[in-house]
C-alpha cells in the first residue's frame, strides 16, 4: 500500500515541476514580447524615414527601356 502513496506523491511532484517550467516559459515569453514592443517603437521613426526616402527615390527615378536590363544566359 506504500507504493500507492509514493506514486501519488511522485505524480504531484512531477506536476509541480511542469507547472514551474510552464511559469518560467510564460515569464520568458512576456519578457520577449516587451522587448519586441520596445524595439519596434524605437525603430518606427527610422522605418518611417526610410519609407519616405524610398518613395522619393522611386518617384524621381527615370524609367528605363526593357532592353537595358541585365540578361542571364
Amino acid at each position: 500500500m506504500a507504493w500507492v502513496a509514493v506514486s501519488v506523491t511522485a505524480g504531484f511532484v512531477g506536476l509541480a515541476v511542469l507547472a514551474y517550467c510552464a511559469f518560467k516559459v510564460y515569464l520568458g515569453v512576456r519578457r520577449l514580447g516587451r522587448e519586441l514592443e520596445r524595439t519596434r517603437s524605437r525603430l518606427a521613426p527610422k522605418q518611417s524615414a526610410l519609407r519616405d526616402e524610398l518613395s522619393l527615390l522611386e518617384g524621381s527615378r527615370a524609367p528605363q527601356a526593357r532592353e537595358d536590363g541585365v540578361r542571364s544566359s
